[in-house]
């Protein structure tokens, strides 16, 4: 394990030294690339340096103990010794932790799609509700968003919306939010009083960069079209939404939001390279082993992943079996306590599964 964590300390050295060269400097994409890299082993470097230099206490006290030098000497490398014995169990654990080997995706921004599921107007209110909990989450963050893509029906309630987030480890951070969300409450379009059932999905998408989702300009069908909704003037006079087709794969991305053609089709350009990107890393991930794959993060969109019950005020997510009766600071934008649980969870099963199948 030493060798692992002085190979970190040395990387991160290497890091430095690269980012401060003429050539990656004047390479905003490299920069960007190696900066997550970069800022991510700063944060475990203090853990890892601290480990180094315990071990190295550890091996000189024992040396000047088993050396039979001064008794006073001897003494003191006892009292040295203990303490940093006690606290290596604590140390290790960290340290594993940290060696688990992270997803280079988890450092990127991220791009979010919510979508109404079943249920009706109800579904399409909730998606609204879910999309004011990541609002309030983000900005609690201090994290960037922008519209890409939006669509809305009766009473405010939400077809789709998508947007990026743009913040550090923003997508490592809501990664595990894409599934199905599922409502039990009493609907606003409920006359009776009863309780109903919806639903709405979530996507969280790594945004790429142009290199990493490079795309033959003749893979594109673009499609203009007036845009349809709210808006203003222009949504009925100009034909300024932009559906792009990609033909091999048959993925879409759409945007009607901006009042330029443009802007819209360099929105829907994002989208589609980031949806793009995903499907290449999913193709990717087919061909690894099971024992890779996390049950927590199984990416799954049809899966049934949280449930928010509204007269119990409770929150449970079905893939760790985690419940808080704290439903509405939850929908405030109060998620870290889910979010922590489902990272536990994860962490726990990959470190599972490296000491089960430790070349997996």
């Amino acid at each position: 394990m030493i060798e692992k964590v002085k190979a970190l300390i040395q990387r991160h050295r290497e890091l430095e030294s690269l980012m401060s060269s003429q050539g990656v400097a004047g390479d905003p994409s490299q920069m960007e690339k190696l900066g997550r890299e970069y800022n991510t082993l700063s944060k475990d470097l203090p853990a890892l340096s601290h480990y180094v230099q315990t071990l190295q206490q550890i091996a000189e006290a024992r040396h000047i103990i088993h050396s039979g030098q001064d008794q006073d000497l001897i003494e003191l490398a006892l009292e040295e010794l203990k303490p940093a014995e006690a606290s290596l169990p604590a140390q290790e654990l960290l340290i594993r932790r940290m060696l688990v080997p992270k997803n280079p995706e988890d450092a990127k921004n991220a791009i979010m799609e919510i979508r109404a599921g079943t249920g009706g107007v109800e579904a399409g209110i909730f998606g609204a509700d879910l999309y004011r909990m990541y609002m309030h989450f983000i900005a609690n963050k201090g994290w960037k968003t922008e519209v890409l893509d939006s669509s809305y029906g009766d009473l405010d309630s939400l077809k789709e919306i998508v947007f990026s987030v743009e913040g550090d480890g923003a997508y490592g951070t809501l990664k595990f939010e894409s599934g199905v969300h599922r409502v039990q409450r009493v609907p606003l379009t409920e006359a009776q009083g009863r309780i109903h059932t919806s639903a709405a999905s979530v996507v969280v998408l790594p945004e790429a960069d142009e290199v990493e989702a490079s795309i033959d300009p003749e893979d594109l069908r673009i499609d203009v079209f007036r845009a349809g909704g709210k808006g203003g003037q222009h949504v009925n006079k100009t034909e300024s939404a932009v559906r792009i087709v990609h033909l091999p794969t048959g993925l879409v991305a759409t945007c009607q939001d901006e009042k330029s053609q443009h802007k819209n089709k360099a929105k829907a350009m994002k989208v589609l390279q980031s949806r793009l990107y995903e499907l290449r890393l999913q193709e990717k991930d087919t061909k690894e082993s099971e024992t890779r794959r996390s049950m927590v993060g199984s990416g799954d969109r049809s899966e049934k992943i949280r449930t928010y019950n509204f007269p119990q005020n409770r929150v449970t997510d079905h893939r760790i079996n985690f419940s808080i009766h704290k439903l509405d600071a939850v929908m405030n934008g109060e998620l870290r306590q889910l979010l922590d649980a489902l990272v536990e969870a994860d962490i726990a099963e990959r470190i599972r599964t490296i000491d089960t199948h430790p070349t997996a």
